[in-house]
């Protein structure tokens, strides 16, 4: 999901989205898709990729409801899977064209938002947390206040990704709520520590990998596999989970119901259930997968890395997002619109 540049295309085949035998479109986040996979499954079914980038899951679902896309597979997070199903932008996978299913680990293989796995193929899953240059501030990274009560040492140079749902979310249980409240008491306190705090980041932007790791920001809201990125380029950056709660997500590869490339999908969905190839993803983005098998083929640093193992006093605080109920969402877009002011 993450590290995310402008929308930008990662060409690997002809340029255009007509369909074409032997070819393969993918709607995809941006700086999330390795390129040796995808030289690889070339090499193996002689299947070319181009992979068209997305900066968030509202751009990617408004671009496919608009229509004309030309695209075939994209990824959304967990709490969107739910609402590409509702709305019939998505189909329900033929599991007989999918002889590596069974690679799906044990505790991704009926998950809540998509139970019995009859939708999606897991990509990748990690965390939203807290980068932070150690050398700028010392002070303690586990806690939302770093943002959200910016500390002297951090004032202007702080970024909060631009990513609704996860940002308001993080609010919300630094609030003492949960995703998704319908509390109008903590939700006020979390839109009124957004609101205050805003003037005190240097922007709400993608790119944290590059502008982290040359020191252009001292510390952003970030996913973790884009944190430690930043890191290997930059020992000087450092990841927190915050204690007040964090979000987790998944993001999983989905049919378009439109697509074209039907059965072009479906060799590279079940490519992508190879744990050799899991590995790949992994090892590109830094982000765990959901292939078992496939940590043996993992990049030996991403075995112990602080951003991949969630420290044991805090993987209680992790939270996967639910998909919100229509009132619950009015008030996170309420939020939102409010802090984009």
């Amino acid at each position: 999901m993450k590290n995310l540049l402008s929308a930008t295309a990662l060409l690997l085949a002809s340029t255009g989205l007509a369909s074409a035998e032997g070819v393969l479109q993918l709607y995809n986040w941006g700086n999330y898709t390795n390129p040796e996979l995808l030289a690889k499954f070339e090499k193996e079914t002689g299947i070319k990729v181009t992979v068209t980038d997305y900066d968030s899951n509202d751009t990617a679902l408004a671009k496919i409801e608009a229509g004309g896309h030309g695209f075939d597979l994209v990824v959304p997070s967990a709490n969107y899977v739910p609402i590409w199903v509702e709305k019939g932008l998505v189909v329900e996978l033929d599991t007989a064209k999918l002889a590596n299913k069974g690679n799906i680990a044990p505790e991704w293989a009926d998950v809540a938002w998509d139970p019995g796995r009859k939708f999606s193929i897991p990509w990748q899953w990690g965390s939203t947390g807290v980068a932070v240059n150690t050398k700028v501030y010392g002070g303690d990274i586990n806690t939302s206040s770093v943002w959200l009560e910016v500390p002297a040492e951090l004032k202007g140079k702080i970024n909060v990704v631009p990513e609704m749902n996860d940002i308001v979310a993080m609010a919300t249980m630094w609030a003492g709520g949960a995703p998704c409240s319908e509390d109008t008491e903590v939700l006020k306190k979390a839109r009124d520590a957004l609101i205050a705090a805003k003037p005190d980041w240097i922007s709400m932007d993608y790119g944290a990998t590059e502008k982290l790791s040359n020191n252009d920001w001292a510390g952003s809201v970030n996913w973790n596999g884009s944190s430690m990125r930043a890191r290997v380029a930059n020992p000087d950056v450092a990841y927190g989970y915050p204690k007040e709660g964090y979000p987790l997500f998944m993001d999983s590869a989905m049919l378009l119901k439109d697509a074209q490339n039907v059965e072009e999908a479906y060799k590279f969905l079940d490519f992508i259930m190879v744990p050799e190839n899991a590995a790949l993803i992994s090892a590109f983005a830094r982000y765990a997968n959901g292939i078992a098998g496939s940590e043996a083929f993992m990049p030996e640093d991403m075995k112990t890395a602080p951003e991949v193992v969630i420290p044991a006093e805090f993987k209680d605080k992790g939270v996967f997002l639910p998909t919100c109920t229509g009132k619950a969402q009015e008030y996170v877009t309420a939020i939102w619109t409010e802090l984009q002011k």
